[in-house]
């Protein structure tokens, strides 16, 4: 197999990042979430472009997960992130977020999930292990034993396919 000079895990990133941006797009348009819908959405912190209070920065040096549901607010949405508004601890924080900062998106309602596997750095060598993770969950099959998968409300429900790219990549 030849090398990926097009290199289609970086496009294929991209377009599950779309889908995070037009569903918040569609929220920010609106105001507000339709149905039962509502977002666990992970991300680095250290990330570039990631900007959020020392006081948080602090307690979450590596990740944090937000929840967007019902207390948010100014959430606008660009091509390359987004800014919101959410209340910890009673305290408002705003925060702005680079969809390339995102590890997981998650949709307990409808059992949703994407899951990147993002590099904390932009070293090459960490961008060619790339892996996405795609998990549209049914309940019909089990879900990824992996902690690392588990829902932010306790653990997986259902099953999941799993879509890894490393495993269409040359093997050297």
């Amino acid at each position: 197999m030849g090398q990926d000079h097009i290199r289609y895990d970086i496009l294929a990133q991209d377009a599950l990042r779309g889908v995070i941006r037009k569903v918040l797009a569609e929220v920010a348009a609106t105001g507000h979430l339709p149905g039962d819908h509502h977002f666990f959405i992970t991300f680095l912190t250290g990330a570039p472009g990631v900007r959020l209070s020392q006081h948080l920065k602090a307690k979450y040096p590596e990740q944090m997960t937000i929840v967007v549901q019902h207390q948010f607010w100014e959430l606008k949405v660009s091509e390359t992130g987004f800014e919101i508004g959410l209340s910890f601890s009673d305290t408002p924080e705003k925060l702005v977020i680079p969809f390339n900062a995102i590890r997981g998106f998650y949709d307990p309602s409808v059992n949703f999930e994407l899951e990147f596997d993002v590099a904390a750095s932009e070293d090459e060598e960490e961008a060619e292990s790339a892996e996405i993770t795609a998990y549209p969950l049914s309940e019909a099959e089990d879900a990824p034993a992996d902690k690392s998968s588990e829902k932010p409300d306790g653990g997986p429900k259902g099953g999941a396919s799993v879509v890894s790219l490393d495993s269409f990549r040359k093997k050297n």
